[in-house]
């Protein structure tokens, strides 16, 4: 004899979202615009290619490909150009240059010296090397590509042209790191 097991319906699942208690007051300088968001997003990724630029060099002693340690080489003179091409970003705004510490920079460069520390040399180290150096890519590919979606809304010509050849180089050194990692460097980490 077969017998038939009751099915319990389960009661409808409330759905709830997170109901913030109060909302986050701005800062006294807060931007008001998007230029003052443009503006503040140059400051931040200013430092952040300077700090890059003093990190870059530590990563290149530290890695033992020299595929690896010659696509960091290119990026340091690469990244000597972000710089400049900020410079010029800000000089078209009317603006001094201005460095404004950038949290997620800072805490990617941590990030990338820890690695550094928990790693032996070789090529297990160059692996976490490519892979922060990625995240730090990631990053600039986000930041340039709002910066010139921001640029080009507020007419700003020549600092869009600026960003999207920075934004070009920050895509093609991705790309190089991806093929350093997989010319079986990845493999030799096993």
């Amino acid at each position: 004899m077969e017998t038939k097991t009751a099915t319990k319906k389960s009661p409808a699942k409330k759905t709830t979202t997170a109901k913030a208690t109060t909302k986050t007051p701005a800062k006294k300088n807060a931007a008001k615009s998007l230029e003052d968001l443009f503006e503040d997003a140059l400051k931040d990724i200013y430092w952040a290619e300077k700090a890059l630029l003093k990190a870059l060099p530590t990563m290149m002693k530290n890695a033992t490909s020299e595929k690896l340690k010659t696509a960091i080489d290119k990026h340091i003179t690469e990244t000597e150009g972000h710089v400049e091409r900020l410079e010029e970003c800000f000089k078209a705004l009317g603006k001094k240059a201005q460095a404004k510490k950038c949290d997620a920079m800072q805490g990617l460069l941590d990030e990338g010296k820890s690695i550094l520390e928990e790693t032996e040399p070789g090529a297990v180290r160059d692996a976490g090397i490519i892979a922060a150096a990625q995240k730090v890519e990631h990053y600039e590919i986000a930041t340039y590509g709002t910066l010139a979606a921001f640029a080009k809304v507020l007419k700003e010509e020549d600092c869009l042209k600026n960003l999207l050849s920075t934004l070009e180089e920050e895509k093609k050194c991705d790309e190089l790191l991806t093929k350093v990692a997989d010319t079986n460097l990845n493999s030799k980490a096993m």
